[in-house]
């Protein structure tokens, strides 16, 4: 995590944590995980699995970009910014396809 900081916030840094927190739930773990940059702070839900229906990403990773500024691949910023931060609307069948690969590579 610490080889993804980035110098400072992004501009939309609030918009983009809105949009993670909006996620398609694929998994979903009841508890918290610590702080693995070391802030001391517990995330709840930091082990619960999201997706847009294209990324898949972890329920902390929010907390990595509002409290550290964890710098995002291109690729993702630019999906966010063209849906104006708006998660797209949930396509069950994808989502279902997406948590059956992840499910296959545990």
């Amino acid at each position: 995590m610490r080889d993804f900081l980035a110098d400072s916030a992004y501009d939309d840094e609030r918009e983009i944590a809105q949009y993670l927190l909006a996620g398609h739930g694929l998994f979903s773990v009841m508890g918290s995980s610590e702080d693995v940059l070391g802030s001391g702070q517990t995330i709840l839900g930091g082990d619960s699995i999201h997706s847009d229906g294209e990324w898949v990403w972890r329920g902390d990773l929010r907390f990595y970009v509002r409290t550290h500024h964890v710098a995002l691949p291109t690729e993702f910023l630019e999906r966010v910014r063209g849906f104006n931060h708006v998660m797209p609307a949930e396509d069950l069948s994808r989502l279902m396809e997406i948590a059956k690969d992840i499910r296959a590579r545990l």
